[in-house]
């Protein structure tokens, strides 16, 4: 029908392109695994705040029930930080690095679940509270520095 349209050959309809895939792999792929490593390493610093902040609240929280009135029950000692870092803190910390934990406690008045004040002539009972600060020194797993991660838990004491 068409005598002078001839059908290309093969090497002319498609040009050859050695080694373009390797080179497009070689361009993207340092980016993808940076990002894939920045992803994966992001996550265990969110993993551990969380485990930071979980440790904080089980620590205020069995300060606040190992109080004064529990410790005359059981004839012990008053608590102090140190019994809340060992008791609480270190059976829960799980995948931390104990050498980079720190544990901060404050008792606003005392360790015994109120006190009495007396505000214009009048007796009031206030509740006392019990401030757990815990700190984990994390090193990220590609040594990138370190970050402090810190959380606060504050607990009436009710024992």
């Amino acid at each position: 029908m068409y005598p002078n349209l001839q059908k290309p050959n093969r090497s002319q309809r498609c040009p050859r392109r050695r080694g373009g895939a390797l080179l497009e792999f070689a361009l993207v792929a340092p980016l993808v695994f940076l990002l894939l490593f920045g992803l994966i390493i992001g996550s265990l610093g969110v993993y551990r705040y969380l485990q930071v902040a979980a440790l904080a609240r089980e620590a205020s929280r069995w300060a606040a029930v190992h109080g004064a009135h529990y410790c005359q029950e059981h004839g012990q000692p008053a608590i102090t930080a140190q019994d809340i870092f060992q008791r609480a803190i270190v059976p829960q910390a799980v995948g931390l690095d104990v050498g980079q934990l720190s544990c901060t406690v404050v008792w606003n008045a005392s360790n015994s679940p109120y006190q009495v004040v007396v505000q214009n002539d009048q007796v009031v009972t206030v509740a006392n509270t019990v401030t757990v600060t815990v700190r984990y020194r994390w090193i990220p797993e590609a040594f990138l520095g370190g970050i402090t991660l810190t959380s606060t838990s504050v607990s009436p004491i009710y024992y």
